[in-house]
């Protein structure tokens, strides 16, 4: 009897540190993951204070980047069989301690690394409350990661602000860049 205990005590302990494959903790160590989520930040967010677009990856901003860390987090990360990444971060909005927005997309790494290679932000979604970005967010991410692409969703705009008729993702400048006048 006490060996059928032990046993069940072991087995749920087991179970309950096993991770989904659509988190973070699957892949990466929580070291690991806050390199990574700096490596993402230094793309997605605010340029740090005196960088711009070509110094921004630079050694000497990158302490400003650490320090958004708390603001950032991943909601799900999964990784295909070709080694790409799909994401959905909750990031701060400007000006707005009590809304988030949702960042979806993709990214590959070099070998061996925590650099990114490829890199893509496929939407944003409007500003919402952080369960609603988990909640919309959330669909967008299991749909991109099943398919591959949310053409389907775009025109969705209580689920995707961006794209939208007037920006577009630049995966060679990553980010967001006006198609007005384009």
């Amino acid at each position: 009897m006490k060996n059928s205990i032990l046993g069940i005590v072991f087995s749920f302990i087991a179970l309950a540190s096993c991770h989904s494959k659509d988190e973070v903790s699957y892949y990466f160590s929580d070291s690991e993951r806050d390199t990574l989520l700096t490596n993402i930040i230094t793309i997605i967010s605010e340029k740090a204070l005196y960088a711009s677009d070509s110094t921004k990856y630079q050694a000497q901003f990158r302490a400003e980047y650490v320090k958004r860390l708390p603001l950032f987090q991943f909601i799900n990360l999964e990784k295909d069989t070709t080694g790409k990444y799909t994401y959905l971060i909750s990031r701060p909005v400007a000006g707005r301690m009590d809304m988030r927005r949702g960042v979806v997309g993709t990214f590959t790494l070099k070998p061996n690394s925590l650099a990114i290679d490829q890199f893509e932000e496929v939407v944003n979604t409007p500003h919402f409350d952080e369960k609603t970005v988990i909640e919309r967010g959330g669909f967008l991410f299991r749909e991109l990661a099943k398919k591959g692409y949310l053409t389907e969703y775009l025109n969705m705009k209580h689920y995707v602000e961006w794209p939208d008729s007037t920006l577009r993702y630049d995966k060679q400048k990553r980010a967001w860049v006006s198609t007005i006048g384009l």
